[in-house]
Formats: structure tokens, C-alpha cells, sequence
């Protein structure tokens, strides 16, 4: 889950949506991109009467305030039933220095929604497409799993199911015979339909398990959102640092913090616009932090 990885950070002042210079990431290809102090957060009222063609999401991570503890992983697992063996949302490591004076930077990595989406473009059945706010989805009924998107992608955040997910609970193999419990007595003592932790919410969008055969992704959990609710991510960080917003609304938090940060992003040069932010290297002082508004 953790990775370390030499980041070759190069100017670039071509950017149009800061007024400072931005800091790109790169080289960080083969890298899977691919919690809980939780409570349900509204968006603003205002925010409910606005068209989501008019919206444009986008996410901001503060590395200054990642300690790189995972919550936002297990979260997402949990949000979306995803399956063993990938992730939507991930975080690498880059450790810099020699001991004993080394510094560890924590990077969560997740779906960047493209403006400019390779995925979307290289799909031919237009499995992939996006949404009128900015939110690159996946309809799995078009899907015919011949994974060129996960191919296009230069973040290696599309994961492809080469198998049934979940088995580990639907078998009646037990760990220890007579001492440990079964996966699929797991889920008939938590009384769930499928997993011990099985989210239906995760349903009203996508398959709420998606089957063999398809390709699947973060969706800035696209059923949260729709809801009036932040992705589960942004809710279950202890830290708060990851923000979420409409960088079309010039007063959301994402959009303060784009103009007032000097921004990083992961491969600019590439021309796909990801609306995926990183601001603030360490540096040890105290901040108002938020989980920001749409």
C-alpha cells in the first residue's frame, strides 16, 4: 500500500487556474492508484439550488496536515464494497534523506476526473464518460471489460476484475477448522446481504458489487454527492486534509485554496487537467483546518 517514489517536481506557469506558480508531479506510473471519525456533513443550502451542469468538482489534499494514517483507504473500501486486492483510494510514501535526518511526505492518490480524460476518450463502448459536473463516471451495463480505459490512464487508477470479488465470503472454509469462523458465517452472524460490511447506499449509482469482467473506480463516491453529502473520504479524514468543492464557486473552500497555494498536480505535462490538488509541504505552524464546502 505504501510506496516510495522520487517525485520530479518541475515548474510549470502555464497553469490558468492559479495565479502562483504550480508544481508538478511526476514518475508516478505503476503506482496502484487505485476509516472511522465519521459524521454525515450537508452541503450549503445555497449549493442545492444550483444546476450541476454549473458545478465543477475538484479536490484539494494538504499535505501538511496528511500523517499518511490510511483512514481514507479503509473508508473508501468501505463506502464503495470494494473488492480485495485494489483500491480506489490509495496514498504513497516518498521518503526523503538519510537517517537520522529523513522526512516522510504522505501523497493519497485516488481518481484525478480529468478534465481532459484519456479514460473517457479511449473507452469504445463510452463506458466512461462524464458527468456535466466534472465527475468522470463508469456505467457498468456498458462495459465489455477490454480495459483500454485502464490502459489510457496515466494514474493507474482503474482497476479491472479478473475474477468473482468477495469469495473470501461466500466460502465455507474455515481459517483454523473448529476455532475460526468461515466468511460466509461471518456475514450470517452481521445478518448482511453479501459483506459484513456492505454498503447498499453504494448501489444507487453503480452495482453495488460490481461483477467479473468489468473495470472499476473512485467516483468522488458520485451517490454521496448527488445526496448533498461530501465523499466519505473527505469525512473520515482525522486530520481534515482532504478538501472537497466546487472550484466553479469562487467563495467554496477548493477554490480559496487553489488562488492562495502554491498547487501541485500529477502529470499536467500530459494535458489531461486532473482536478485532483496538492498544496503545503511540512512545515510546523498552526492552521484553521476544514473539510470544506461545496
Amino acid at each position: 500500500m505504501k510506496n516510495n517514489k522520487k517525485l520530479d517536481i518541475t515548474d510549470n506557469s502555464e497553469d490558468t487556474k492559479s495565479n502562483r506558480k504550480e508544481f508538478l508531479l511526476k514518475g508516478l506510473t505503476g503506482v496502484g492508484f487505485v476509516l472511522s471519525l465519521v459524521a454525515t456533513k450537508k452541503l450549503s443550502a445555497n449549493e442545492k439550488s444550483k444546476s450541476a451542469k454549473n458545478k465543477k468538482y475538484g479536490m484539494v489534499i494538504d499535505l501538511q496536515s496528511c500523517t499518511g494514517c490510511g483512514a481514507c483507504d479503509i473508508a473508501c473500501k468501505n463506502e464503495n464494497n470494494v473488492p480485495q486486492g485494489f483500491w480506489w483510494h490509495n496514498h504513497i510514501t516518498v521518503t526523503e534523506g538519510t537517517f537520522p535526518n529523513v522526512k516522510y511526505t504522505h501523497y493519497p492518490t485516488l481518481c484525478n476526473h480529468c478534465e481532459n480524460a484519456p479514460c473517457v476518450k479511449a473507452c469504445p463502448t463510452r463506458a466512461m464518460y462524464k458527468e456535466n459536473d466534472n465527475i468522470t463516471m463508469h456505467d457498468a451495463g456498458l462495459c465489455i471489460g477490454c480495459t483500454t480505459c485502464a490502459q489510457a490512464c496515466p494514474y493507474d487508477a482503474i482497476a479491472y476484475n479478473d475474477k468473482d470479488p468477495h469469495q473470501r465470503f461466500k466460502s465455507s472454509d474455515e481459517l483454523i477448522e473448529g476455532c475460526t469462523g468461515s466468511g460466509k458465517e461471518i456475514v450470517s452472524k452481521t445478518k448482511s446481504d453479501i459483506l459484513p460490511y456492505y454498503n447498499k447506499e453504494r448501489n444507487e449509482t453503480l452495482p453495488g458489487i460490481r461483477p467479473k469482467g468489468i473495470v472499476e473506480k473512485c467516483t468522488f463516491c458520485d451517490h454521496r454527492v448527488k445526496n448533498n453529502e461530501l465523499p466519505y473520504c473527505v469525512m473520515s479524514c482525522p486530520a481534515d486534509a482532504i478538501i472537497f468543492g466546487d472550484m466553479n464557486d469562487p467563495d467554496s473552500e477548493v477554490s480559496q485554496l487553489i488562488r492562495k497555494n502554491i498547487t501541485k498536480r500529477i502529470k499536467v505535462n500530459l494535458g489531461t487537467r486532473p482536478s485532483v490538488y496538492y498544496i503545503n509541504d511540512y512545515n510546523p505552524t498552526d492552521r484553521i483546518r476544514s473539510k470544506g464546502s461545496i
